[in-house]
């Protein structure tokens, strides 16, 4: 059995606290999530590398720098309910699960959400929801949420996860077309009210609505 703690703690280490995340509750989660159990098989040996690794059906697991970049800029706290659009294996869920009290997170395509929802029960995940269906609709029914992620990168926010986002709310997400993404932090500031701020330029899949 490969110990893989230690590629993990100095992963945090190097790619994360150097590049100047300081929030200690993100790196506390990112070094306890086995992010070789949300890699395939085959690239657990690279599940602590600077990258994004692929998934089925041309889906990806981010990049450990953007999980936590993402997480920090959520500031996301022990009593907050965050929705994630676009679970993938789960990994990102997985961290915001360590510092949040529920995560509702919506992947479209059916056979990851399965695969994610078996992944974080048996990893005792119990505070994270899986749904399978269009995460551009977002969660009416669980809304308000304090954060909202997208890994997913769209040219527009949609309006549905603009209104079920709580107002002191935030919501991050790649903004803009495929290959002109830009990570962004948009703040409720009441209820018709938006802030926005550029964070980072990214490279994510793009949102796609309806379900497979």
């Amino acid at each position: 059995m490969i110990d893989y703690r230690p590629g993990r703690l100095k992963m945090v280490e190097q790619q994360i606290a150097r590049r100047g995340i300081s929030d200690q509750a993100v790196l506390e989660a990112m070094r306890t999530v086995p992010r070789e159990e949300f890699v395939p098989q085959q690239m657990r040996d690279y599940a602590y590398e600077d990258t994004a690794l692929p998934l089925a059906q041309g889906q990806t697991v981010s990049q450990p720098y953007i999980v936590a970049l993402m997480s920090a800029a959520a500031e996301v706290k022990p009593d907050s309910k965050v929705l994630e659009i676009g679970t993938g294996s789960g990994y990102a869920a997985a961290v915001l699960a360590e510092i949040a009290g529920r995560i509702v997170t919506i992947e479209r395509l059916s056979s990851l959400a399965e695969a994610a929802t078996e992944r974080l029960q048996r990893l005792g995940y119990a505070n994270v929801q899986v749904i399978s269906g269009d995460g551009t609709d977002g969660c009416e029914a669980e809304a308000p949420f304090d954060a909202i992620l997208s890994a997913a990168g769209s040219p527009e926010v949609p309006e549905a996860w603009k209104r079920q986002l709580a107002v002191g709310g935030r919501l991050v997400l790649p903004l803009g077309p495929p290959g002109d993404q830009i990570l962004v932090k948009i703040v409720r500031l009441g209820p018709e009210e938006f802030s926005q701020k550029a964070l980072a330029a990214v490279r994510f899949v793009p949102l796609v609505a309806g379900q497979s």
